[in-house]
């Protein structure tokens, strides 16, 4: 198992339609380290982000998809994504502000 501070644990934002009308529920989607869990994730949002507090987080492994080019099959890497719920009394993430 890696050594996975929390500054390594979230990747990027997910900026999808599905994922900004989950803001409105304060549900914010990002994508996360493949080995990181839910305990991780959730101390990686509370710190880099100050003023949040975490309910709840759902985590999902995306495998590869197959890709071909000419003859030759290859897969694109997995990924590892995660649902972040917020509290109600939290602040929001300024991250997804202003999109």
């Amino acid at each position: 198992m890696a050594n996975i501070q929390y500054y390594d644990v979230i990747l990027k934002p997910v900026i999808t339609e599905k994922s900004m009308n989950a803001m409105a529920e304060k549900k914010y989607t990002f994508l996360v380290h493949p080995e990181a869990n839910k305990c991780q994730v959730r101390e990686a949002v509370e710190k880099m982000f100050p003023g949040t507090k975490v309910e709840k987080v759902n985590t999902m492994n995306i495998g590869g998809k197959t890709k071909r080019r000419g003859m030759t099959f290859g897969k694109t890497a997995k990924t590892k994504k995660a649902i972040v719920k917020l509290t109600e009394d939290s602040k929001d993430i300024e991250v997804f502000s202003g999109l």
